[in-house]
């Protein structure tokens, strides 16, 4: 996979390896800081080696993750995001068998849950570091068609302005970027 492609969550089994919270906080941790290994990351989450090892051999399977070999030594193996992994595409619910569709529901609640702490401590942030810490509300009417560009704009504009963590210049710092939609017109949300 090229490192500009989509990388779509059409296995159900892929999707289930990021509807746990422990893999989320290790790909987080691996995106936010770069490599590290089953130890480190044991450490700073509060989890036992063999557990830390089971989980990235999860990440590892599904191509989230990948060894970097030139670092590893013996036990000690050493662990990076993969390549092409910024675009992570979800399927929409009815491109899954119903049995799977709880799964993704899960993946969609753990990532609401993460979020909602992100935005709960938006104001403080902001108030520390409001060069950092910036929100943007929009509305608009847009056709299917309309919101497809828009939606692929920006994710070619969030490419184009990050660094993978052991690239990364001087002064660039991990940002949270969040972008979601809702249909305004939809009674869920009026």
């Amino acid at each position: 996979m090229k490192d500009d492609e989509p990388f779509l969550l059409d296995d159900p089994a892929r999707l289930k390896a990021l509807a746990h919270p422990m893999r989320r906080r290790m790909l987080r941790h691996l995106n936010m800081y770069g490599p590290a290994t089953s130890t480190t990351l044991g450490e700073l989450l509060g989890a036992k080696t063999g557990t830390t090892s089971y989980h990235l051999r999860q990440l590892e399977k599904y191509g989230f993750i990948e060894e970097i070999p030139e670092r590893s030594a013996g036990r000690e193996r050493w662990w990076r995001t993969a390549g092409g992994r910024g675009d992570i595409r979800l399927p929409t619910p009815d491109r899954l068998a119903p049995e799977d569709r709880p799964v993704l529901a899960e993946f969609h609640r753990l990532g609401m849950e993460e979020d909602r702490l992100l935005f709960e401590r938006f104001p403080e942030v902001h108030a520390r570091d409001p060069e950092w810490a910036t929100g943007s509300r929009g509305f608009g009417w847009m056709t299917k068609e309309d919101f497809a560009r828009f939606y692929e704009a920006y994710i070619t504009l969030l490419k184009a302005h990050t660094h993978r963590p052991e690239t990364a210049p001087p002064g660039a710092r991990p940002v949270y970027v969040r972008l979601f939609t809702l249909p305004a017109d939809d009674p869920a949300v009026e």
